[in-house]
């Protein structure tokens, strides 16, 4: 996959310090957002005392207990999974040594799918980076501060959102297109039972109070276990071996890769151990495997509460097991991202068997309860004491999201509440904003910290040129230099005479080519066009100038050639210079260039640089312009570094 990985270290020192730096300065940003909301809530809540403006709220039902428990639960994994994408390798290292191995045994189109983001965050490799971070701490916040209304259910949206991307193209789609797929090593993959997870929570609240949704839902995971069971005891696909003619078997294989993570001894050792175990008893624990699986959605799927209830416990217990002597929990190494699937799908199951259990319609609220919570009037506190026990059944209708209480018509006992145009005008917000509790604020800023993660992500995405911070990170930063440029008189490709002075009142982009170079120089001269390319409509006022750098292959014919070979001949401010050979040393010594022919061809070795001189001759930059791994990433990466040094001398302050 091109342009995955940019040829850098991935704890490459400029890379992760330029990190470090955004994620401070977004960080910074993001408190003083949480400052200005405190600062402005705290307010409001002044003014409306000194209003004297009464509130009409009514007691809410208690949120459902798997609600709760998916809501909180997965708001922690988010929270979790952005703290471990702050880790400093994640930008350079993410690309090529999580994404790309994970799409690598999958169809061709999945790999261009994934190829596309990955090359994305390539590019902008601390953009991309920063933005992971917040947006899933973003989620993550919003799922814990919102526990029901809309908020709650677009937090579960968001989860959804980003679980999908993240599951398509930072997962591969959990590597189901791909052999050897098995439950055991997180299929269908983690960021799937995330997005599901959120689509339960984005679901009205009525539906969580009845006992046929968590039938359902333990229905649907009784169905997923004894298909994975099924896929298991797949003959032909290795699981059954524990090794196969010396060699380890795919299980087997699968943990010993885990073996080797950067980690604790004792955890390293736990699982190398298990990849022994299963080693010599592969058949046995393939059995068990399968034999767990189908009992675990055989219990899921019967009607008795007792069943259920072991095949929960067992569940938990298989996925605890999993997830220490298979998964090897997932985030250790400096490039884990989450801890895998066995937590995750643990929860949800957890939280549909709490969907069975007795749910109260409305809560009573105690007189000490913080100001957060909801006073009731005495005849929604009427109403709701009357309300019908509705466990096990469906109350069709009773949205409980908010302050709806099923059966209460808070209207008919209440002041009635104003129209949206009241609530829309200054006076109106500012009521509502007052008399907001501490958990909305909190999702309000949690909105606020999703907006910073995604903001930076969205402009990457619309900007196809690579970030220069890779050329940086690959040959070190700029020189900034001023002083008169030496002069040379030499001829370009087309046979005229070129000198530094004749192009007075342009900025000269210079560097120094062997026209018979198959490494270093083509792709040096790829990236003066793409500079070019970069620049628009300011490419009218810099002039693209090399200077052959080879002693023995310097006739205009082989210049003509190169143009041809590289597709340079278009560009009209390109100019491929030669001259005598006491011209060009003349040259190559006023620009400190190296050049020293190769053994056993006629190819140099010679400086990788290029110098930037403004309009009025005077040399203002010198760039290391050694092109490194030359992948696609890194040839955008100097073009816009040289572009954009063009752009800083053509600023009339410079």
């Amino acid at each position: 996959m091109p342009g995955m990985r940019s040829g850098l270290n991935i704890t490459n020192a400029t890379v992760v310090a330029a990190f470090k730096a955004a994620l401070l300065h977004q960080g910074l940003i993001i408190l003083a957002i949480l400052a200005v909301l405190a600062l402005a809530w705290i307010s409001a809540r002044e003014w409306l005392q000194a209003a004297a403006r009464p509130a009409v709220r009514a007691t809410a039902a208690a949120e459902p207990a798997g609600r709760r428990l998916l809501r909180i639960g997965f708001g922690i994994i988010w929270i979790f999974d952005g703290i471990l994408q702050a880790q400093p390798a994640m930008p350079v290292g993410l690309p090529g040594d999580v994404i790309q191995p994970a799409a690598a045994s999958s169809p061709d189109w999945v790999q261009h799918l994934v190829n596309w983001a990955g090359t994305t965050w390539s590019n902008h490799p601390i953009q991309a980076g920063a933005s992971a971070v917040w947006i899933q701490i973003g989620i993550g916040v919003w799922l814990g501060a919102a526990p029901r209304g809309l908020s709650s259910r677009l937090a579960g949206l968001a989860s959804v959102g980003w679980g999908l991307v993240v599951w398509v193209f930072g997962e591969a789609f959990g590597s189901i297109f791909a052999p050897g797929l098995t439950w055991l090593f997180g299929a269908p993959g983690a960021a799937l039972v995330y997005a599901a997870a959120g689509a339960l929570i984005a679901l009205p609240e009525r539906c969580w109070y009845s006992a046929r949704f968590g039938r359902r839902l333990l229905d649907a995971m009784g169905l997923f276990f004894i298909g994975m069971a099924v896929l298991q005891a797949w003959p032909g696909r290795g699981f059954w071996q524990g090794s196969v003619h010396g060699r380890p078997g795919t299980l087997t294989a699968m943990i010993r890769s885990m073996s080797g993570t950067p980690q604790p001894a004792f955890l390293s050792g736990w699982v190398s151990g298990s990849g022994s175990f299963v080693a010599a008893h592969g058949f046995a624990v393939n059995l068990t495997a399968v034999i767990l699986l189908l009992a675990v959605g055989a219990g899921l799927l019967s009607r008795r509460p007792g069943l259920i209830r072991i095949a929960v416990i067992v569940l938990v217990a298989v996925c605890l097991a999993d997830w220490v002597l298979v998964e090897d929990l997932g985030f250790l190494g400096g490039l884990g991202t989450d801890p895998n699937s066995m937590l995750p799908v643990a929860l949800l199951v957890t939280g549909g068997y709490l969907a069975l259990t007795r749910v109260p319609v409305a809560a009573d609220v105690p007189a000490t309860q913080s100001p957060d919570a909801a006073l009731p009037s005495p005849g929604v506190a009427a109403a709701a004491a009357a309300a019908p026990d509705v466990a096990g059944a469906d109350v069709a209708g009773a949205d409980v999201a908010g302050a709806d209480v099923a059966g209460a018509d808070v209207a008919a006992q209440s002041p009635a509440r104003p129209g949206w145009r009241e609530r829309a005008q200054p006076t109106g917000l500012a009521h509502a904003f007052a008399a907001a509790g501490t958990r909305t604020v909190l999702a309000c800023w949690a909105v606020a910290v999703l907006i910073v993660g995604v903001a930076p992500m969205a402009a990457a995405q619309a900007t196809p040129d690579a970030d220069p911070i890779i050329a940086q990170a690959i040959d070190g930063s700029s020189a900034t230099l001023n002083y008169q440029a030496p002069a040379f008189g030499l001829t370009d490709q087309d046979g005229r005479r070129v000198t530094l002075a004749s192009m007075r009142g342009k900025v000269v982009l210079l560097t120094f080519l062997d026209p018979v170079c198959t490494s270093d120089c083509p792709l040096i001269a790829q990236e003066f066009r793409d500079a070019d390319m970069v620049l628009g409509s300011a490419a009218k006022r810099v002039e693209l100038i090399a200077i052959v750098a080879n002693p023995l292959y310097r006739t205009i014919a082989y210049t003509r050639a190169f143009d041809r070979q590289e597709s340079m001949s278009g560009l009209p401010n390109w100019r491929f210079l030669t001259g005598s050979l006491a011209q060009l040393t003349q040259a190559w010594h006023n620009y400190a260039i190296a050049a020293q022919i190769l053994p056993a061809g006629g190819m140099i070795a010679h400086s990788d640089i290029a110098y930037v001189i403004d309009a009025g001759g005077h040399t203002r930059t010198e760039l290391n312009f050694d092109p490194g791994p030359g992948t696609a990433v890194s040839e955008s990466s100097f073009a816009v570094e040289l572009a954009n040094a063009a752009k800083q001398v053509m600023r009339p302050s410079s």
